[in-house]
C-alpha cells in the first residue's frame, strides 16, 4: 500500500478531478459532491489540526487553522507542500504517530481509514485519540449493493497494477464504529466526527 501511494503521487489528484485514467468513469453528481465535501471541510472550525495521510494536500487545502500534514510518502508530501504552502509537513508512519499526547485539537483523515484492515484500525484509532481531542474521518459512502470491504486492482499510468484493500461506508455504521456522529453525507462521501 505504501509503495502504491508513493508511486501514485503525481497522478493522485486525477481521481478527484476525473482526469487521466479516471476521465471515462461514469460518476453522476461527482463534481457537485466533491465541491460540497470541500465546503464541509472549510466549515469545520479553525483548529490546530493534524491531517493524517494527507497525500497531495487535495483536501488539506480546505482546512482552516494551524495545519500539519502527515504522510508516509515523500513524493506525496512534495505535492502537498506545493498545494498548501502555509502548512507544516511531516513524514512518518500513521500507525505510529510521532506526536505528543493531546498535541492537536483535531485529527483529520480522508481516504486512509478506508484502507485499514481490522487490527490496524484499532491501532490507528488509539493513536488518533492519544494525539487529538477530536477525530474527523472522510470516506466513500456505499453506493447500491457494492461490497463494504474488498481488494481492488488499481492501475497507474506507468502500466503497473497494484492490489489495494478498500472499505466503503454506510454513514451510520462508520459513526458507530468511531463512537461519534455523521456530520455530513451525500451520494458519494461521508464525513464523521468523534470525540
Amino acid at each position: 500500500m505504501k509503495a502504491y501511494y508513493h508511486a501514485r503521487a503525481r497522478e493522485y489528484d486525477d481521481w478527484w478531478l476525473g482526469d487521466g485514467l479516471y476521465a471515462d468513469r461514469d460518476r453522476p453528481g461527482w463534481d457537485e459532491a466533491r465541491t460540497e465535501l470541500a465546503s464541509w471541510i472549510r466549515d469545520l472550525p479553525a483548529a490546530k489540526t493534524l491531517d493524517v495521510a494527507c497525500g497531495t494536500g487535495f483536501l488539506t487545502q480546505h482546512l482552516r487553522g494551524e495545519i500539519t500534514g502527515f504522510d508516509q510518502s515523500e513524493a506525496m508530501l512534495e505535492v502537498a507542500a506545493e498545494q498548501v504552502p502555509d502548512a507544516t509537513f511531516v513524514q512518518g508512519d500513521a500507525l505510529d504517530l510521532p506526536f505528543a499526547d493531546g498535541e492537536f485539537d483535531r485529527l483529520f483523515t480522508s481516504y486512509f481509514y478506508c484502507h485499514l484492515e481490522a487490527g490496524d484500525r484499532e491501532r490507528f484509532l488509539d493513536g488518533a485519540r492519544r494525539v487529538a481531542r477530536e477525530l474527523v474521518v472522510v470516506g466513500s459512502r456505499r453506493r447500491g449493493d457494492e461490497r463494504l470491504e474488498r481488494w481492488e486492482d488499481r492501475h497507474l499510468k506507468d502500466g503497473t497494477t497494484w492490489q489495494v484493500f478498500k472499505r466503503v461506508f454506510v454513514p451510520a455504521d462508520l459513526a458507530r464504529e468511531l463512537g461519534g456522529r455523521v456530520a455530513h453525507e451525500n451520494d458519494w462521501f461521508v464525513l464523521a466526527v468523534a470525540p
